[in-house]
């Protein structure tokens, strides 16, 4: 394949730099993008040469996430099966990077949303910043959280997932940091710095690349209003068995007491898709028993279902209302969590019954590091 001008690779003797390089598109990841990361990992991996992997973005965001206009675009087509390619190289990507026998550090400058956390959270180091921004925000959507978020989702203190992965919410990089979404907090002035340094270091042993991240990093301090502080009310309502029953929960805290951020988590849910929330909820309760290679398979079954629409066209509609019009109105259907039956939230688990469909065939790994196989 072609290298495109969408990633650009800078050499340092031992170190890879990558740059995602659509800084007018926050760096989404484009068809073209995924398969040259693909290309470019697997090559790395081969290569004695190479040692560390950087990974960054080029502009004000590290990655807004996947391009879903195009996928969408397609299925309105009636080409959904060029979105299940795309979703397939993706998280073919995203199992590479959690398996991968080098260390790959991502500099999480700016913006790091869906595609882009699968890009980066699967990575051995993933370095915050003061102007991270990280979420998951696919129910706004008509989708779920994909990429492989079922498993670092669920992998989250207590119900942290469970919150972040229905609301959407948006955490700034100490809340990451905090969570463990980050392994690390440098701040942005030393951002460079520590990227000099490791290119200077030109190392691949996992512990010398944590001295030197060490040595810039910090543990930031929480904002006074930090959604983190809300552990305790987080862990009570979103431990709850179902969409409806996380609602009521926060419903009572309510009436417990006048509270801007339970009124925005509310509003949130009942605005997300109904299905979405329901895959959503299922999609990270299983994830927490499951190995990083069969969540990435659930999830390209769960995002075939979503795209193929025989249950609900949210997805759709979703990417119409946030991202096409912007009208920022969905009609939802089904509308409400009461219309959404376990036996429809079942199909988006059970693999499409579809001439020419197979599920994921992720490719055979040996000779991991134990850090990779504790993934599995």
């Amino acid at each position: 394949m072609a290298p495109t001008n969408q990633v650009l690779v800078k050499e340092s003797s031992h170190v890879r730099t990558i740059i995602l390089n659509r800084p007018k598109q926050l760096n989404a990841l484009s068809f073209e993008m995924i398969s040259r990361l693909l290309e470019l990992f697997h090559v790395y991996e081969e290569d004695p040469n190479v040692k560390l992997i950087i990974m960054k973005g080029e502009g004000r965001a590290f990655c807004a996430g996947g391009d879903v206009a195009a996928v969408v675009q397609d299925i309105n087509l009636g080409n959904w099966k060029l979105g299940a390619n795309f979703f397939s190289k993706e998280f073919t990507l995203n199992y590479l990077m959690a398996t991968y026998t080098k260390p790959q550090v991502s500099l999480l400058r700016g913006i790091v949303m869906g595609g882009g956390a699968g890009a980066s959270m699967h990575g051995r180091f993933r370095v915050a910043t003061d102007n991270s921004v990280f979420a998951m925000p696919e129910t706004a959507i008509g989708l779920f959280p994909d990429v492989g978020a079922s498993f670092y989702l669920s992998r989250l203190p207590g119900f942290f997932g469970e919150y972040v992965g229905l609301t959407g919410a948006r955490l700034d990089g100490a809340e990451m940091f905090a969570c463990g979404l980050a392994t690390h907090f440098v701040s942005l002035e030393k951002l460079s710095l520590l990227e000099d340094a490791l290119c200077k270091e030109n190392t691949g042993d996992p512990k010398i690349i944590c001295n030197i991240i060490n040595e810039f990093s910090y543990t930031p301090k929480l904002k006074d209003k930090s959604q983190y502080f809300r552990f305790k009310t987080i862990n009570k309502c979103f431990s709850r068995r179902t969409v409806e029953e996380i609602i009521s929960a926060l419903e009572k805290e309510v009436d417990k007491k006048i509270d801007d951020w339970i009124s925005w988590t509310l509003e949130s849910l009942k605005k997300a898709s109904p299905t979405s929330l329901k895959i959503s909820l299922r999609s990270i309760r299983e994830g927490r028993l499951e190995g990083v290679g069969e969540c990435l398979i659930r999830e390209y079954r769960m995002v075939c279902a979503v795209m193929r629409g025989q249950v609900s066209k949210d997805f759709l509609e979703g990417c119409r209302a946030l991202l096409v019009d912007k009208d920022k109105n969905p009609k939802w259907e089904p509308s409400k969590l009461e219309f959404v039956s376990d036996r429809m939230v079942d199909h988006y688990f059970e693999g499409l019954k579809v001439e020419d469909w197979e599920d994921l065939k992720l490719p055979i790994r040996s000779n991991l590091p134990s850090h990779a196989i504790s993934k599995l």
